[in-house]
């Protein structure tokens, strides 16, 4: 037989049945022989024969699959979110398809076409630092597409979104620091596009006033997370007149970057300077000294993401719900303190 994409119609042809008994045995319909199920059967193994799920979906107008997009696999957190959003969607009888954005909005807006081309039920994102501009995800909105954003998400439009209390969790961080002695605290922030960049900013801020403490803009420096920045952004804080004794960071890898430079520096963490991440890398539990961080329940956001996004699926654009899921995070403390 032609080596191509196998269908029912060639092992219909090799077996001379009728290509509805042939289908009622791949599907495993009762009304067909044991012997005929059999030799259906042994033949689709043999020439690897594999349904046609697109074309199944456009029939029955639902894939079973979700698209998730994700900005960055540089760290552990969005493949640990993936898994599980993997999880809640395997139990609901869903496959996922993910791709990630390598922290570009023309590859994020690429992406989204993709995941339509390739007709998916429903789609789950964590925007890119760039992204600014929403039309690519309006597009799914206007197709009937339900639409969860987790993590990064975007305030604009009115779907389900999945997000941590990143105010608390910087508020807490902060405020840990205070009480462990620490006064002159700095703070490496994200762009001000992310929304997790201001709430964790509003954080830090908070735990300053709240102790008295004057906010000194010359402390806080706000960065694209491109990593290879975070040594000069370092070095100018620990070059200033006063230096911090303290560096709460936007996130754990700028935390473990920063960590870097200040040993590099001669600087003994945490007799000379303390540092605390945010979201509890793999990688901060290995480091020496081991890195304080706030711990997100990355499973639980992937998870919670998912499910919303399937309880949406097939309901009617006006019934979606735009509820807002906000998870608890919690201080581990380390040797960086």
């Amino acid at each position: 037989m032609k080596k191509h994409q196998i269908t029912i119609v060639d092992i219909a042809t090799e077996l001379n049945m009728s290509k509805s008994t042939v289908s009622r045995a791949l599907n495993g319909h009762a009304n067909v022989s044991p012997q005929a199920r059999e030799a259906v059967l042994a033949l689709a193994k043999k020439l690897d024969y594999q349904k046609n799920m697109l074309a199944i979906g456009l029939i029955r107008k639902k894939t079973n699959n979700i698209g998730i997009i994700v900005p960055e696999f540089s760290s552990s957190y969005f493949p640990q979110l993936i898994i599980g959003a993997q999880q809640a969607a395997k139990l609901a009888g869903y496959n996922t398809v993910f791709s990630q954005s390598n922290e570009n909005y023309e590859t994020e807006v690429a992406n989204t076409k993709v995941m339509l081309a390739n007709q998916v039920d429903g789609i789950l994102i964590s925007l890119t630092k760039e992204t600014k501009n929403y039309d690519h995800l309006r597009v799914f909105e206007r197709k009937g597409i339900p639409i969860v954003f987790f993590n990064r998400v975007c305030s604009e439009m009115p779907v389900p979104k999945v997000i941590v209390d990143d105010f608390e969790g910087a508020f807490n961080a902060v405020e840990y620091l205070i009480e462990s002695g620490r006064k002159r605290i700095a703070h490496l922030a994200g762009p001000p596009s992310l929304l997790i960049s201001s709430r964790r900013l509003d954080g830090y801020k908070a735990a300053l006033k709240k102790h008295n403490i004057p906010i000194d803009e010359e402390l806080i420096i706000s960065y694209d997370l491109e990593i290879s920045k975070v040594n000069t952004y370092v070095n100018q804080l620990l070059d200033l007149k006063t230096p911090p004794d303290a560096i709460f960071a936007v996130n754990d890898p700028t935390a473990i970057e920063a960590m870097g430079t200040i040993k590099k520096r001669g600087l003994h963490i945490p007799r000379q300077i303390a540092v605390v991440g945010f979201s509890n890398d793999y990688a901060s539990g290995l480091i020496a000294p081991s890195l304080t961080t706030v711990a997100q329940p990355i499973s639980e956001i992937g998870r919670t993401a998912a499910e919303l996004l399937i309880e949406q699926i097939g309901r009617d654009v006006k019934d979606w719900k735009a509820v807002t899921k906000v998870l608890k995070t919690h201080l581990i403390i380390r040797e960086s303190t």
